[in-house]
């Protein structure tokens, strides 16, 4: 009997001991999964010197057809191993006169870690390196991740390192394995995707082999790895040779506000740019400069849009059949006293659709009048004005938009042209102007199309919603009341002799003396088979005729023509 309680003390025993194996060996197999990457590369890393040959090991930002937007570029750069330098005298003197750099820095340099040297190569310095042979120097093509002319570099963002124990536990909290002093997004895209383009190895990486007592055993070789499967690339709509052509054009015009370009029919944004600008190559050369206002994505930032959102308050009017383009009306211009014109002899009796081309305030205002703030904010919402979301962009809100301050008492009249409580973003006014050249349909700005893996597959991608806001008939009365603006009204500056232009002129006061105003036009081309939509912000600048809409000109001529 006691033999027996022996023996069943055993296999419970026996049973015990294999549950706990089971476990252990569970365990392990999931921190192999979770972490296998983070544990081999810190392994790795006790084993070798390395030098990774790029500067930010990160999946790149890319442009529609594939083009980086940050201006990546590869440079051949001398990489030094010191330990297996064996005459570091006379690598110190030969490196400084190649270089034609001071040998005291070279021979700092050799007294230090493995790295690349910041001095970039020729050719043919390069090709003196390899010739000579010195034992742990190398001549080899480092990347970098920023050139010296990057695009859309307000909403790209640029990167930070991490200082604060709590940055670094918060982003360890997931499977990628992050360390102080690691390079992270702090803006734009690059933070809010940097999860995604976060590299978990580098992509191409020399080493030389140590043993337990930090000897040199083997190397330096070249471990190149056929792809980074935890990074991801960022492929957006916007169109390089667009964008860099907006870009040229507002340096050249010194131009200090926004331009978005978006393709009509799908509401992708082919290009947003915003001026003053920063290379975020060297950011901190930027920091603090005029408060920071370089680093502002004026693009996406709220602003009285002035006349412009009187497109919205023509389509509802039309829509609701409210006014009709004959109808007619009397402004006596400085004069009146619901709201005084711009125009100070006052246009007398004058059409819709001549009040819509000269930008008549008081028709305007006596037309929202009929209308109601209640339509008025409906439409306005349905045109794009209650959302500042963009498809693959997920930049936070600024709640001080609120369409429900157009209902007060006292504001529906400010309202109806532009002012007021009224306040847009670019990208909105270029929403709302493609959904007229769109035929009334209306459709998500979008400015993330997808997120590749390292061999190309496509990963995610990101859909923009689209829904109808206005009948068909009324957008193409809208479609004539816009090209009247750019035929015989007030953005005649817009016009395109070879196809054709149509748009709408905006002034908004941004000081109460009206001394500093805010200019305005927003537009499509050609004509007749609209392709582009095109908004120009002018900060402080003269009027929606006389700048906004000379730089919508130049830029479409640019696009249309092909020479971009």
């Amino acid at each position: 009997m006691v033999g027996y309680f022996r023996q069943e003390r055993l296999v419970q025993a026996f049973y015990f001991f294999l549950l706990l194996f089971i476990f252990l060996l569970a365990r392990l197999c999931l921190i192999q999964v979770k972490n296998g990457d983070k544990l081999a590369f810190v392994a790795l890393e006790q084993d070798t010197l390395s030098v990774v040959l790029e500067d930010i090991p990160r999946g790149r930002i890319l442009d529609r057809n594939l083009e980086p937007l940050t201006d990546g570029n590869r440079s051949e750069r001398v990489v030094i191993f010191p330990r297996v330098i064996e005459d570091k005298a006379e690598v110190a003197a030969g490196l400084a006169g190649v270089l034609g750099v001071e040998q005291v820095k070279i021979t700092r340099a050799l007294a230090g870690d493995p790295k690349y040297l910041p001095y970039p190569l020729s050719g043919e310095q390069a090709r003196f390196i390899r010739e000579r042979g010195w034992s742990g120097v190398m001549a080899l093509p480092v990347y970098f991740r920023y050139g010296s002319h990057s695009l859309a570099v307000q909403v790209m963002g640029h990167l930070g390192s991490i200082f604060s124990a709590k940055d670094l536990a918060d982003l360890n909290n997931r499977e990628k394995f992050y360390r102080l002093n690691d390079l992270v997004g702090k803006t734009g895209l690059e933070k809010y995707y940097d999860y995604d383009l976060k590299a978990t190895r580098p992509e191409q990486v020399v080493r030389v082999f140590i043993d337990a007592g930090g000897r040199v055993v083997g190397g330096p070789v070249l471990d190149l790895n056929a792809g980074d499967p935890g990074r991801r690339d960022l492929v957006l709509t916007v169109d390089a040779n667009i964008q860099r052509a907006v870009e040229n054009v507002m340096d050249d015009m010194v131009i200090k506000g926004a331009v978005v370009v978006m393709e009509v029919g799908t509401g992708d944004i082919l290009a947003i740019a915003s001026r003053p600008s920063f290379n975020p190559e060297r950011v901190e050369d930027f920091l603090d400069r005029a408060g920071n206002e370089c680093f502002l994505d004026r693009a996406t930032a709220l602003y009285q849009p002035g006349s412009v959102f009187k497109v919205v308050v023509a389509a509802a009017a039309l829509e609701e059949g409210i006014v009709s383009p004959a109808d007619l009306f009397f402004c006596r211009g400085e004069k009146e006293d619901l709201l005084r014109c711009w125009y100070a002899p006052g246009h007398g009796t004058i059409s819709f659709a001549r009040a819509f081309a000269e930008s008549c305030n008081p028709t305007f205002a006596r037309v929202t009048l009929r209308l109601t703030p209640a339509k008025l904010i409906a439409y306005a919402r349905q045109f794009g004005f209650a959302s500042q979301a963009i498809a693959g962009y997920p930049f936070p809100a600024d709640r001080r938009q609120d369409l429900s301050l157009i209902g007060l008492p006292n504001n529906l009249v400010n309202s109806s042209i532009g002012q007021g409580p009224v306040l847009a973003t670019p990208v909105q006014v270029a929403a709302m102007i493609n959904a007229i050249a769109s035929d009334g349909m209306y459709s998500q700005p979008r400015l993330v199309k997808e997120l590749r893996q390292s061999n190309g597959k496509i990963e995610r991608q990101f859909p923009a919603d689209k829904s109808r806001v206005i009948s068909s008939a009324t957008a193409r009365e809208l479609k004539k009341l816009l090209a009247l603006v750019t035929a015989e009204g007030t953005g005649k500056d817009a016009y395109l002799p070879v196809c054709g232009s149509a748009g709408k002129t905006g002034t908004a006061q941004v000081t109460n003396s009206g001394q500093k105003v805010n200019t305005w036009f927003a537009g499509y081309a050609p004509l007749a088979s609209p392709r582009f939509v095109i908004t120009v912000l002018v900060e402080e600048g003269a009027g929606g005729r006389e700048t906004a809409a000379q730089v919508f000109s130049v830029i479409a001529k640019k696009i249309l023509a092909g020479a971009v």
